[in-house]
């Protein structure tokens, strides 16, 4: 079989809501008013960490597909304030949320066992308001959320290939700048990180063989599998890599903004990067090529994002191990194009609600597990109990 990208349709049930006039749909969607209606339409599960559960009305798949969002909206009203990132959580809140992510990764597992029947993903999202200032929605898009997935192999097997030269695959250019100017430094810098449950991997021991996705992105395997995410060791891991992200990016873009600049504040390993980063040629130079560039290219520098954006991953291989990616996506990609699937979302009400009482029926089933772990209280909906 080809190997390659494939791109899904999903239908939907089309949404009751009225964009306000004068608002673009993704600010609005990102709204106290639209989060109040989601937790009133498609809330499953809330606590007073204000971490909400929900049910994806836009989903990307009607097998398996939940969200956990960190709903700051009623609690920090300024949307540049509030937390993007994990690294940004209250610690309890953290705790509250590595439990949630630990059950719901295994209720996946224990339900989809076989890796040719399913591909399982759970994937963070950094939203930052980190694009052109002129962009339409900035200054509401700024929600940290982790997102629960399963798609049916089958599916994906029969599925039309997807494009390959579409942006959202390729990264819009930003992979191949890290990959292709810096992959050694890259990569060099990550193996610095103290690192004893998550083992790096490469190529095709990280890859999903249908799609060959994910292509040139740092990945490690969990060692140990899904009984290690009851370790807080492994979720300590799993912020390190993702401050090394963090930390990397905001070094690299600080010298492209300006030539020879001190270290950027409060970093998480500052001696990693003047020893790793700031003495090596191929990251300097390459700084002062993206520099070039946003000085003679107006379009170009309107498109940096020169605050770090993210999608950090867990996912199951074809061999059944659990890896750990991070992707330095420099445009707004969806969390499953980073394993080579697009999601093409129709409005088809009749052809959702064939599969809506099988996901239903499962989301309930993970929303008890939470509940008993004293991890949230059930809200109530016209869809179910």
């Amino acid at each position: 079989m080809k190997t390659g990208p494939r791109e899904i349709i999903t239908p939907f049930r089309p949404i009751p809501l009225e964009v306000p006039e004068g608002m673009k749909p993704n600010e609005f969607f990102n709204s106290t008013e639209n989060l109040q209606d989601l937790s009133q339409n498609n809330g499953l599960l809330s606590n007073p960490e204000h971490l909400l559960m929900y049910r994806k009305a836009l989903g990307h798949s009607n097998e398996f597909d939940t969200s956990i969002i960190f709903n700051s909206s009623k609690c920090i009203l300024n949307p540049l304030g509030r937390p993007v990132r994990r690294t940004q959580l209250p610690e309890q809140t953290k705790t509250v949320w590595n439990r949630m992510n630990q059950i719901m990764i295994e209720y996946m597992l224990e339900k989809y066992p076989d890796p040719a029947d399913a591909l399982v993903l759970a994937g963070e999202a950094s939203l930052d308001a980190t694009w052109p200032l002129t962009a339409p929605g900035v200054p509401s898009i700024r929600m940290l959320h982790n997102h629960f997935i399963v798609f049916n192999m089958e599916q994906l097997r029969n599925a039309e290939m997807a494009d390959p030269k579409n942006p959202n695959l390729t990264d819009g250019g930003q992979n191949n700048l890290f990959q292709a100017h810096m992959r050694t430094v890259y990569r060099t810098f990550f193996e610095t990180l103290d690192l004893k449950i998550l083992k790096p991997v490469q190529g095709s021991d990280s890859q999903i063989q249908l799609t060959g996705y994910p292509q040139g992105l740092p990945s490690w395997e969990i060692q140990g599998g899904v009984g290690m995410l009851k370790s807080t060791h492994f979720w300590m891991e799993y912020d390190l890599i993702l401050k090394g992200f963090l930390d990397f990016y905001r070094t690299f873009f600080t010298q492209v903004s300006t030539r020879n600049a001190p270290i950027h504040k409060d970093p998480f390993f500052p001696q990693q990067i003047e020893e790793t980063l700031l003495f090596n040629n191929d990251f300097l130079a390459s700084a002062k090529k993206v520099r070039d560039m946003c000085i003679h290219d107006a379009k170009y520098a309107n498109a940096i994002r020169w605050q770090p954006a993210f999608k950090q991953l867990i996912y199951r291989n074809d061999q059944g191990k659990l890896i750990v990616t991070i992707s330095q996506n420099s445009i707004g990609n969806a969390i499953t194009e980073l394993l080579g699937v697009v999601v093409r979302r129709v409005p088809d009400a009749n052809a959702y609600e064939q599969t809506e009482p099988a996901l239903i029926e499962k989301l309930l089933e993970v929303r008890q597990r939470l509940i008993n772990a004293d991890l949230g209280d059930a809200i109530k909906t016209q869809y179910w109990d």
